[in-house]
């Protein structure tokens, strides 16, 4: 019986010992964010004893940065091959980074220091959720031939903005992020075609809210 008891007490104390797990939010970080990350990463990763093979290499991981980082500068110019080759450089640093994640966490072995010591973040332990309000536009402006601006209501906690677009009743295009709410800007946009695009707020416990209502505007 007392041998039973303590079996029973030890199981009871491993199910209360957190079990850390890599944080994801950082697929949702504007472009600059996700850059600052990627550095955060390839310091945390470069030299490390924990985490000896990587999936996806330090070496691999400069290379993917830079071309993002290429890809954003690049696309400073408009147009939507820039936008289109942005988000191509974007998805596979994000993808780089998930695997580097998976491999951080297992390796680590429920660990926080050792899983910090990565550059990556650890998932908040807290079972309540802290969901983002959704998104609500209040305008959309055209600046410029082929752009559309637009403006929202201020979201609380928010660390960036996520946002699709699409014409007519076609599919919604690749994700494009913002930094702030104060630089949500549409580009590459063809005069006389009317656009229907959505918001979401990236951050909070579960990386992102809700998209908002969907808001269609004509390009000029």
């Amino acid at each position: 019986m007392l041998v039973k008891s303590i079996s029973k007490e030890n199981n009871k104390q491993k199910e209360k010992m957190p079990q850390y797990r890599v944080s994801l939010s950082f697929v949702r970080l504007p472009d600059v964010a996700l850059d600052d990350f990627a550095d955060a990463i390839i310091a945390g990763l470069n030299g490390n004893a924990s985490y000896p093979a990587p999936p996806v290499t330090v070496a691999q991981l400069v290379t993917l940065k830079q071309t993002l980082q290429d890809a954003v500068a690049a696309q400073t110019q408009g147009g939507t091959t820039a936008t289109a080759a942005k988000n191509t450089a974007r998805n596979a640093l994000v993808e780089a980074l998930r695997k580097d994640a998976k491999y951080v966490e297992i390796s680590a072995n429920n660990d926080l220091p050792t899983l910090l010591g990565s550059g990556f973040q650890s998932a908040s332990t807290n079972r309540a959720p802290s969901v983002l309000d959704k998104v609500q536009i209040i305008g959309v402006d055209n600046p410029q031939a082929g752009e559309f601006e637009v403006r929202i209501d201020p979201v609380a906690n928010a660390k960036g903005f996520d946002g699709r677009i699409k014409s007519g009743t076609g599919e919604y295009g690749p994700t494009i992020s913002f930094q702030n709410s104060k630089s949500i800007l549409f580009e590459g946009l063809s005069a006389g075609v009317i656009y229907t695009l959505q918001l979401c707020a990236i951050g909070g416990s579960t990386g992102s809210g809700d998209w908002s209502d969907p808001v269609s505007h004509m390009a000029m």
